[in-house]
């Protein structure tokens, strides 16, 4: 009811986790669509890219989501609320009970006059899993369908675009590793587009997705040795994947979660990998036929979603040798068809008269001598 009555420039939606990876994609398109948001973080004096859309359209606020009385300051005049809340690895106060399994809770028994909640949890939450990732994150969604039972829950699988902490991490390993040692080798992902989860939430907050469960995974399904194949061709480095045992992996993160601790987290983040993601990386994390055959998916949105060849190659240009500098790729040693002087042949794409300049003039024959 509230699109019909009111437009996006008068209404107000909260976005928990709004100055993370995702949720710069999903503060921007909101911002783009006329919404005005509001962003809790535990640090505004540094959300300093948050300056997008009109002034005053986009504004960071003070909240913690281990305090309730933080979260109710941050949705009391929210009419729509979303939850972007997680972590990768647990530090201190930053648990995987308080973030993913408390948080969304705390959240929606604040926001109790929101129209809408959209939580976004992670393809392969799971309450009988080994990961203590996986089991938090499937008690975040058990415990906020216990208050709000309309909520719409996404779970994506690995996330892609610039900025994140799937191929940036692999191509940093291919730039500092002569060989590469693989745990999860032939582990099944499907890797989505920040930008479509992004517009996927944005249409859950204009009100066109029904409430329920949505899998949310990219056009395509690769191993994990088939993606780290991907990032080496494109950073053009010739690098030998070595498949890492479940067992050996697990001990080997068990190893670098206490160095991790021990060093006050000064080890390089591409290099750690944990445990308990060493558990994860056993399972596949693709979208289940149930929700493919139920429309429940990305697609089911009506988001059409975009390859990793379109997105990914555009941001790991700085981890080749040469980077974007290689005039020598870049350069062409023929004219185009479009621009030539004369036909190449039957086949030729030759219109000159479409081109945005002027032929190619052909040079003088004493030019050509000269050369």
């Amino acid at each position: 009811m509230i699109g019909a009555l009111r437009t996006p420039e008068q209404q107000i939606v909260t976005v928990f986790g709004g100055s993370g990876f995702l949720g710069r994609y999903v503060v921007s398109l909101l911002a783009k669509r006329g919404y005005r948001v509001l962003v809790p973080t535990r640090h505004p004096n540094l959300t300093n890219f948050l300056p997008m859309g009109k002034v005053g359209q986009v504004h960071p606020i003070q909240a913690n989501i281990r305090y309730p009385e933080s979260i109710r300051h941050a949705v009391m005049r929210a009419d729509h609320v979303i939850n972007l809340t997680g972590i990768l690895q647990e530090s201190g106060r930053q648990t995987f009970e308080a973030i993913h399994a408390e948080a969304p809770r705390l959240i929606a028994e604040a926001a109790e006059k929101a129209v809408s909640f959209i939580h976004v949890s992670a393809l392969g939450a799971d309450a009988r899993s080994e990961s203590a990732y996986a089991r938090s994150k499937a008690a975040g969604e058990a415990n906020l369908m216990t208050v709000r039972p309309d909520a719409v829950i996404l779970r994506p699988s690995i996330l892609f675009g610039p900025g994140d902490n799937s191929f940036n991490r692999f191509a940093s390993l291919a730039r500092m590793l002569p060989v590469l040692p693989l745990p999860g080798c032939d582990t099944r992902f499907q890797p989505v587009y920040a930008g479509d989860v992004a517009e996927a939430i944005a249409r859950a907050v204009d009100g066109t997705v029904k409430p329920g469960t949505y899998e949310l995974g990219g056009p395509e399904i690769r191993t994990m040795r088939q993606m780290m194949e991907f990032v080496c061709e494109v950073t053009e480095r010739r690098r030998a994947i070595v498949p890492v045992p479940n067992a050996i992996a697990r001990f080997q993160g068990t190893v670098m979660g206490a160095l991790d601790k021990l060093t006050l987290g000064l080890l390089p983040d591409e290099i750690i990998t944990t445990h308990d993601q060493a558990v994860l990386l056993e399972t596949d994390n693709v979208v289940s036929e149930a929700a493919t055959a139920e429309g429940r998916t990305i697609q089911g949105m009506g988001v059409t979603p975009t390859t990793i060849e379109a997105i990914v190659p555009s941001y790991l240009v700085r981890f080749r040798k040469t980077g974007q500098f290689d005039l020598k790729r870049n350069a062409t040693t023929t004219t185009p068809d479009l621009l030539a002087p004369r036909s190449g042949g039957a086949s030729s794409d030759f219109q000159p008269e479409q081109a945005s300049g002027p032929a190619a003039i052909e040079p003088p024959d004493a030019v050509r001598s000269i050369r």
